[in-house]
């Protein structure tokens, strides 16, 4: 296979190429801070931005030196890091095949999420018993909540700088095709540095067994969401000593969430992050940063403005997050049972690839059916919070925002890709994710 062939150069930029991709770059852990300084123990933000301070934005900052050179958070975060992918290989897993690279290569997955979970488990009612339910490890996480933050945006940058740097040392064995030549990711080889930085210019990075981008997808940032969310609930009940009902439920369904996520991670080997994209700081200050201190924030906020639902409430909110895990797991699952072959009898258009398109039962509602049930999930854990500001609905808006732009990255491709078979299929199902509207 000549080496063109392999890693083709990229000519279409996304974002608005290199002024776009500076901006999230810079922008985007800037608001992940902001987002942050408005939910604290000493001021947070009440209704529509009605007590909305410009001074409180920066309140409690420190310098810039201080994050770089803090011994005690690096330990911290870097324990937990490196900790999590100590255990990733040395835990017990089954083995399987990701997709066919373009080099003819299946790279070997272990998959271990039941052990992963069962240790963290195993871990934090040892320490609940040891500590006396103090946990101070727990409450330092809920203290240094913002200073945290920042040393995880720092080691996104570090650890993109060293992924985009490592992508161009050749590889120890060879590859697929018998050279020592990496596979990239066809979006991220435009030769621009900042570019390929960004979208991520190898495809799937490794450092020996250890896959990093499944590894960071699945581990230190979506764990750690799980363990933020336990140290509101922790802090709310060192306080009053109780539960609140509000706080007590968004830690029930995002940690299914997680639990769920984590326990099925095969599904994930199928994913486009996993398949298509190459690892950049695009999707590491995602995995990393975004994640665990965005998508916490109706829990940060009910440990400090705590209400209390009721029973009608909850009854709202467990079936939205039933309603949308029902459309979500159960399509994901005909669409991988329909690609092993065992649901022979759906409708499918047969492509030039010699691939199907799958466009019955649940994907002949929509191209995406499965984005809605997600979707539907996020909404419930922003319910949790009732309408008591609009700031804990960041997280579905952003949600439906980067949904949208996965659909949209996703049609342009599959238009490239499978051309007339792709128009048919359009016309088949021509509702992209919710049906009849859009």
């Amino acid at each position: 296979m000549p080496h063109v062939q392999l890693n083709p150069r990229t000519t279409s930029l996304e974002f608005y190429g290199i002024p776009g991709v500076l901006a999230i770059s810079l922008g985007l852990p800037i608001f992940v801070i902001f987002l942050n300084q408005l939910i604290r123990t000493d001021y947070y933000i009440v209704g529509i931005f009605q007590n909305f301070k410009v001074e409180q934005v920066w309140n409690h900052l420190k310098p810039f030196s201080y994050y770089v050179y803090n011994y005690q958070l690096w330990t911290y975060y870097l324990a937990w890091f490196f900790g999590l992918s100590i255990l990733d290989l040395v835990l017990p897993g089954r083995e399987l095949l990701g997709v066919k690279l373009r080099d003819g290569a299946q790279l070997a997955y272990k998959i271990n999420g039941v052990a992963m979970i069962s240790t963290l488990v195993l871990v934090l009612c040892v320490r609940w018993n040891i500590t006396g339910g103090q946990m101070p490890e727990i409450q330092y996480l809920y203290e240094h909540h913002v200073d945290l933050c920042i040393i995880t945006i720092l080691f996104s940058f570090m650890l993109s700088t060293f992924i985009y740097i490592s992508s161009f040392i050749p590889l120890v064995r060879p590859n697929g095709v018998g050279t020592r030549e990496r596979v990239l990711a066809l979006g991220g080889n435009s030769g621009n540095l900042i570019y390929d930085w960004f979208i991520g210019r190898e495809l799937n990075p490794r450092i020996g067994p250890l896959d990093i981008k499944l590894f960071c997808e699945l581990r230190p940032g979506l764990l750690l969401w799980l363990l933020i969310n336990i140290s509101c609930l922790h802090h709310y009940y060192l306080k009053y000593g109780q539960v609140n009902d509000a706080l007590l439920l968004i830690n029930v369904l995002q940690g299914f969430y997680i639990f769920d996520g984590v326990l099925n991670e095969e599904g994930v080997l199928m994913m486009m992050d996993i398949t298509t994209d190459g690892f950049g700081f695009m999707l590491i200050f995602g995995d990393l940063c975004l994640v665990p201190f965005t998508y916490s924030l109706q829990a940060r906020y009910l440990s400090i403005s705590p209400i209390s639902l009721g029973n009608y409430w909850i009854a709202v909110i467990l079936g939205v997050m039933s309603m949308g895990y029902w459309i979500f797991h159960s399509s994901n699952n005909q669409k991988s049972n329909f690609r092993q072959g065992k649901l022979p009898n759906l409708k499918s258009i047969q492509t030039d690839r010699g691939t199907k398109l799958l466009c019955d039962s649940w994907w002949a509602m929509s191209q995406h059916i499965n984005y809605l049930g997600d979707w539907l999930m996020s909404l419930s854990w922003c319910l949790c919070t009732r309408f008591e500001t609009p700031l804990t609905y960041y997280y579905s808006v952003f949600f439906a925002i980067l949904l949208l732009h996965r659909q949209r990255r996703d049609e342009h491709k599959c238009r490239e890709k499978y051309g007339k078979s792709w128009q048919t299929y359009e016309s088949q199902v021509p509702y992209r994710i919710i049906p009849y509207i859009y």
